[in-house]
């Protein structure tokens, strides 16, 4: 597994990653989720040895990475796919990256047609398009069969066909008992593939839980009843201690509770329910409660707005 503890970076009078402890386990796709500026990036350079921290540690299976001699079997990652030497064929840059690691040329092959860039194999990458250069990008990652891999914005510049199959890759090699982390802002991505969360806000751990707790509101589950006799039910689910939020004269949200908890409620008040259901939360609405205090940079909707209209005219 990956372990950081009390991971730390500062550059100056600016601390980019605070004192983060978390674990990404085998077996499981990890989201990595933060606001731009959150020290996501940072964070995963730490991991794989590319940042020194200014304080904590970072260790993969109990080590560090620089310790290994290989370290392209053990680990894999996806960071910058703008970085790769223009002038390079797509399957030098996957051999050169090989030889200097100990693996074999035919495994090139085997990782271009697995990303679905055999055919392009000998062009430059200069010719490349974006969604192009991720595929490169995630052939040279799995190119050492690591245990570990680590995957930023993997499905940026992929189109539909793109983004299915990285769904189904990081999936796959979660399955297979690796251990993936995979840093993305598409929310709806993340909550189709994810099977944990780690998420983080100006440098701090903001949550460490599973998809499910996330969604749930990290233990705040919500109702929605509509009802006749609302101003009673709702009584007597305040005597309870829920929060009850009344939406209309007949239907309200009640937080920090169940459907049974709030049908049985209404049955002993002999009360009819029109309609009764367990709120389902998006990981975008989610995110967004969980960052909100911790997003650095705000749109100004009021402005655009007003732009908007005056451009209209």
């Amino acid at each position: 597994m990956i372990e950081v503890r009390g991971l730390t970076k500062r550059y100056g009078d600016v601390t980019a990653v605070d004192d983060l402890t978390f674990d990404v386990r085998e077996g499981l796709v990890t989201g990595f989720l933060g606001p731009n500026g959150a020290g996501k990036s940072t964070t995963m350079r730490m991991v794989l040895g590319l940042d020194r921290p200014t304080a904590g540690r970072a260790l993969l299976h109990g080590r560090p990475l620089t310790s290994y001699a290989e370290p392209l079997r053990e680990v894999g990652a996806l960071l910058d796919p703008g970085s790769m030497h223009p002038g390079r064929t797509g399957r030098n840059h996957l051999r050169v990256a090989a030889r200097t690691n100990g693996v074999p040329d035919e495994r090139v092959d085997e990782v271009l047609e697995q990303v679905g860039m055999a055919s392009a194999a000998r062009r430059r990458i200069r010719t490349y398009s974006l969604g192009m250069r991720q595929r490169l990008g995630i052939a040279a990652a799995l190119l050492g069969d690591p245990r570990v891999l680590l995957f930023d914005e993997p499905v940026n510049g992929l189109d539909l066909d793109g983004v299915r199959w990285i769904r189904g890759l990081l999936r796959s090699l979660a399955d297979e008992g690796r251990t993936v982390l995979v840093s993305s802002h598409l929310m709806s991505e993340m909550q189709q593939t994810a099977d944990r969360l780690v998420v983080i806000g100006r440098g701090r751990l903001v949550a460490d839980a599973t998809m499910e707790e996330v969604l749930a509101g990290l233990g705040g589950r919500q109702v929605r009843v509509r009802t006749t006799g609302l101003d009673l039910l709702a009584c007597r689910l305040r005597a309870r201690g829920r929060v009850v939020r009344q939406v209309d004269e007949q239907e309200a949200v009640v937080d920090g509770s169940d459907a049974r908890e709030v049908g049985d409620a209404a049955h002993h008040l002999g009360l009819a329910v029109h309609h009764l259901s367990e709120v389902e939360q998006s990981l975008e609405q989610a995110f967004l409660e969980l960052t909100g205090d911790a997003v650095e940079h705000h749109g100004g909707t009021e402005a655009v707005s007003r732009t908007s209209v005056e451009a209209a005219r």
